[in-house]
């Protein structure tokens, strides 16, 4: 048999299938994660295809190893792999890796093992593989280069599978009942733990095997176990376990609710694809609490009825915790949690769990669509607007698209759900690509909350900075005093955007990026988001040494700050990137606000979206200018969004709600649409802007980065690429650039873009591919080129 392997090298010369003779000692399939000869190397690799016929002439190599019991990728993935990588510009090797768990991609190991008792001598070895990359003096180097060219050494490749379950220590009855009962009769009146340990065996005798905590717990320690052990009544083993991932205090089970009308439509439409067993895509547009989670539960529970399975994306990490509480209530065990906040072991057991086929639903993040769940019924994708489902760095694949892929593949519908759609999802829907379904009313009959916009140019500000105003403060006073709730979004954190010099003008830098530091106070430093580049914050201006320096602008710290002076009463709590570094530090944020631990949750736009909090009447936003000036053409829609959005986190039970705005612009039209929170305007609106600016839905979009230490050469590569692109490109395609990007320098590293826009361009992929082929040829010269499809952001 051959094997058709795609080895761990992303590069244009190795990203194609090789192939390898089987030896009649391995069992293999399509899927497999292996490790196999590649020149002088071993590698990781994954079999794509089983074959038994070739047409390479000479000897094939033999695969030397599996590296797992069962296959980690489905046939499924691995046909995925192949479409996707013509579509998203990435190597097919990227795909297969960011298909599985972090600790499924290899680890590699350059070992110098000495081939003669000299060499042993010389290096001092004492039986331990020698890394090449330990060797660091010049002498030791030196001797290395010595010992390899006369033949006393050799390089060899070391594959490490960092992939390991967990186990626990596990105790068996050895014994017959009636050989305990005897022991336990001739014991000695102080042998206690024996006897407790004689008497566990015979009252709980089905309970064995027990693992070594339960028999702890008993009081039993560990060497009162491994005596039992040596005297042959316990067999001792190790059994693997899974590291499951907590959810702080779940819910109890949770009955479905009843549907209203719209819901029900709604549901019927999605379940009768169920049971027909149709791709069909589905935009359920809802406005916020209208319901649309009850909806995916009910759908949920509908194609585990029909012994299909579910997958349910959510964008943020933030909202994972609240979303999985519910569906665990709902569905139990049944349910896996796949995100960024778990521990790599973590992962990597829910990871098992599902591919074992003992999870029949996942709840995850963006790459959480890569499951390997198999006989899918629904996938759901909620708050399918948001940016985060498409990844920013390689592989850029959009989980969006992978998801209605995997609904084709299985036939089974996809539910994209949003109270405010990305405009290029509502056009198809407009159009009958995608089914729409729409709900108009809040589930709880509740009207949604009223919104005012507070004119930042014409108030008066409370406290001594210029963040609250005095509505909005008297706002938060009153909810205060009757025992209610309040969000307050600012989507910048830190403490102050910038240092600026009075005297000279000076504005403190990151040296990597064209950005200015921002100001965190609780550490004390100025920081990069960039690049991470921290220094502690100056006394004195670094320029001209003077002591008039200033910190301007605002971030969560301040405003946390501010609220503490004004109202020193209340219990604040932030949840930004800053304070959410810890794992399960979103959790615990979030259920101190639901559990009234709080008065105020204070946040970036994580706390914007999918939760529900029933005493939260007031929600304010703090500056709604922060992305709207944004150098984007979608600038407009993601404020729209993200304002929607957060209003409708107020008023979601009994109690009537309140959403104040505080803007600059009050008259934009995405700020002022978020007041009457009219999407379909807004919809309306932001087309004519598009179609006036040939940008998406109207116009596909695809984006060529270039970067380089050296801006000149960056820019001459970026000048070529458009000279080649306009050879073979004709009109309608648009091409922008190269410009430098918004912000030119990032990491020591300048960028330059080209854009190019088209509406049907049949040469353009296999011309892009072309690019990045040759891409590998100038990477020697420190220039890089990146290609993103459909990019979210053009900055």
């Amino acid at each position: 048999m051959i094997a058709q392997v795609i080895v761990d090298v992303a590069a244009k010369q190795t990203d194609r299938v090789f192939e390898y003779h089987v030896p009649a000692s391995l069992e293999v399939s399509i899927g497999d994660r292996v490790v196999v000869p590649f020149g002088r190397r071993k590698v990781q690799g994954f079999i794509v295809g089983l074959t038994d016929r070739t047409d390479y002439p000479g000897q094939l190599k033999d695969l030397l190893l599996v590296l797992d019991e069962l296959a980690p990728l489905t046939p499924e993935l691995v046909q995925l792999s192949s479409d996707l990588a013509q579509d998203i510009f990435a190597y097919r090797i990227s795909i297969l890796k960011a298909m599985l768990p972090g600790v499924m991609r290899a680890g590699y190991r350059k070992l110098l093992v000495p081939a003669s008792e000299r060499a042993k001598e010389l290096l001092m070895f004492q039986g331990d593989p020698l890394e090449v990359n330990e060797l660091k003096t010049p002498k030791d180097l030196a001797l290395a280069r010595q010992l390899l060219k006369n033949g006393d050494a050799r390089i060899e490749y070391l594959v490490e599978n960092k992939a390991k379950k967990k186990t626990v220590a596990v105790y068996s009855a050895k014994l017959p009942s009636a050989e305990y009962q005897s022991i336990l009769d001739g014991l000695r009146a102080n042998a206690a733990k024996q006897r407790l340990l004689l008497t566990d065996l015979l009252e709980d005798r089905a309970s064995y095997p027990k693992k070594q905590a339960d028999l702890e717990k008993l009081g039993l320690a560990a060497s009162s176990l491994n005596a039992a052990v040596k005297k042959g009544w316990l067999e001792k083993q190790q059994a693997e376990v899974y590291r499951k991932p907590q959810v702080a205090k779940p819910l109890k089970n949770k009955r479905p609710l009843p549907l209203n009308d719209e819901q029900e439509q709604a549901y019927q439409a999605i379940s009768a694809d169920i049971a027909r067993k149709k791709s069909e895509t589905f935009l359920l547009e809802g406005v916020t609490g209208s319901g649309k989670t009850e909806v995916y539960l009910h759908a949920i529970s509908k194609a585990l009825e029909n012994s299909r399975n579910a997958l349910m994306l959510v964008p943020e990490i933030s909202l994972t915790p609240q979303m999985v509480k519910q569906v665990q209530a709902r569905f139990g065990d049944q349910v896996a949690v796949l995100h960024s906040g778990l521990s790599e072991g973590e992962k990597y057991d829910e990871w098992r769990r599902i591919r074992r086929g003992e999870a029949r639903m996942v709840v995850g993040a963006r790459s959480a669509v890569f499951a390997p769940i198999a006989n899918l019924g629904l996938i759901v994708i909620d708050e399918e607007h948001e940016a985060s489902y498409k990844q920013d760095s390689n592989p850029r694949y959009d989980a969006r698209k992978v998801a209605i892929w995997r609904g084709k593949y299985h036939h089974c519908p996809v539910v994209l759900g949003s109270a405010t759609p990305a405009l290029g999802t509502r056009a198809r829907a407009q159009k009958g690509v995608y089914r729409l379904l729409t709900l108009k009313k809040r589930a709880n009959r509740q009207p949604l909350p009223k919104v005012d916009l507070v004119d930042l140019k014409h108030v008066q500000f409370a406290g001594s900075q210029f963040d609250l105003s005095v509505k909005l403060t008297s706002a938060i006073g009153e909810r205060l005093a009757k025992k209610e709730q309040v969000i307050l979004l600012l989507n910048r954190r830190g403490f102050a955007n910038f240092m600026l010099c009075r005297d000279c003008g000076f504005v403190l830098k990151c040296p990597n990026c064209d950005l200015s530091l921002t100001m965190h106070k609780d550490t004390g430093m100025m920081q990069c988001h960039y690049c991470g580049h921290a220094e502690p914050v100056p006394e004195l201006c670094p320029n001209c040494r003077s002591r008039q320096i200033r910190f301007l602008g605002t971030g969560t710290q301040k405003v946390q700050e501010e609220l503490a002076a004004l109202f020193p009463q209340a219990r604040v709590l932030r949840m930004d990137v800053d304070t959410t570094r810890r794992k399960g530090s979103y959790e615990k944020i979030l259920d101190a606000f639901g559990n009234g631990k709080a008065d105020i949750l204070l946040g970036t736009q994580m706390i914007a979206k999918g939760l529900d909090f029933p005493n939260v009447t007031l929600v304010g936003v703090i500056n709604a200018d922060t992305g709207l000036w944004l150098p984007d053409y979608n600038a407009s829609e993601k404020t729209f969004e993200l304002l929607t959005q957060v209003a409708g986190r107020a008023g979601r039970a009994e109690k009537d709600g309140e959403v104040m705005i505080q803007t600059y612009n009050p008259d934009h039209y995405a700020i002022s649409l978020a007041q009457k929170q009219d999407y379909e305007l807004f919809y309306r609106k932001e087309m004519q802007m598009r179609h006036a600016g040939n940008y998406p839905p109207y116009f596909y979009t695809a984006l060529i980065s270039i970067a380089s230490k050296n801006e000149q050469n960056a820019a001459r590569e970026s000048f070529k690429i458009k000279r080649r692109l306009q050879a073979q490109l004709k009109a309608p395609t648009i091409i922008l650039g190269p410009a430098p990007a918004a912000i030119s320098r990032v990491k020591n590293q300048y960028y330059y873009q080209i854009l190019v826009k088209y509406k049907r361009e049949p040469r353009l992929n296999a011309l892009l591919h072309q690019i990045q082929d040759d891409a590998q040829e100038i990477k020697k010269y420190g220039l890089t080129v990146d290609i993103d499809s459909e990019p979210e952001r053009i900055m």
